[in-house]
């Protein structure tokens, strides 16, 4: 099911190759420890609306309505998936997934220095 925000403009924030990758990587809400459960909603739509939100630099709070989700909703739901791995693990499933298709070039790599324990 698309958001209900252009189809255009879902299709250019979020393709299907995409979601294909990120789907499954989403993680499942389960009952609160309070009772009830999360309300179900549209995930590609909320996915799209922080992507969204993430490469436009909007404020969660001015989320445009057309995306069909709230802007708490996004909001949590971006920081449930950030506290899961969901970045890290939707980066690397990309990168494998260009590299199956061999337009990876792996033949030279940048390495974060952040990244990199010094040595003493």
């Amino acid at each position: 099911m698309m958001p209900v925000v252009g189809a255009d403009l879902s299709k250019r924030l979020v393709p299907d190759e995409l979601w294909e990758l990120a789907a499954p990587l989403l993680p499942s809400f389960a009952a609160r420890p309070q009772g009830g459960v999360t309300a179900p909603c549209d995930e590609r739509a909320v996915f799209t609306a922080v992507v969204y939100a993430l490469t436009s630099g909007c404020a969660w709070r001015h989320l445009p309505p057309t995306f069909g989700t709230s802007p708490a909703t996004a909001h949590r739901r971006f920081t449930v998936w950030t506290e899961a791995g969901l970045w890290r693990r939707l980066h690397r499933a990309v990168l494998d997934e260009l590299g199956d298709r061999g337009e990876m070039d792996w033949t030279s790599a940048i390495v974060d220095a952040a990244s990199v324990r010094a040595k003493r």
